[in-house]
């Protein structure tokens, strides 16, 4: 038998998950990662699913070099949508996957750290 998902064409999604970090130091600052994660699924639900699945996977525990014990876990699967374009196959040397719009660029260069210049780490 076969299932619902065998009988359609999958096509490829992109997921963006926010991970955050944490540790059993009192003073600790959360670090967040924002993740793309390219998906291939027979619906959009389906590849909803499979982001949610893929983010509660990549949760992680591990000591650092200073003994402290640092957990990322998934914050929450921020979006999920189908490619822009998925013709992987052509000619041409770059495809765009994905894009999302906003109107305060001093609000997006506050967080995004490469606009920023902060210096970041564990």
């Amino acid at each position: 038998m076969k299932t619902e998902s065998a009988n359609k064409a999958e096509s490829f999604y992109i997921a963006i998950i926010l991970y955050k970090s944490s540790s059993d130091k009192p003073d600790y600052q959360p670090l967040y990662q924002e993740s793309f994660v390219l998906i291939k699924a027979a619906s959009l639900e389906e590849a909803k699913a499979k982001a949610l699945n893929y983010g509660k996977d990549e949760s992680v525990s591990y000591t650092n070099e200073n003994g402290e014990t640092i957990t990322w876990s998934l914050k929450q699967v921020v979006d999920v949508n189908s490619v822009l374009y998925d013709d992987f196959n052509s000619s041409e040397d770059i495809v765009d996957l994905y894009a999302r719009h906003f109107r305060n660029y001093e609000a997006y260069q506050s967080f995004e750290p490469l606009l920023s210049q902060e210096q970041f780490g564990e």
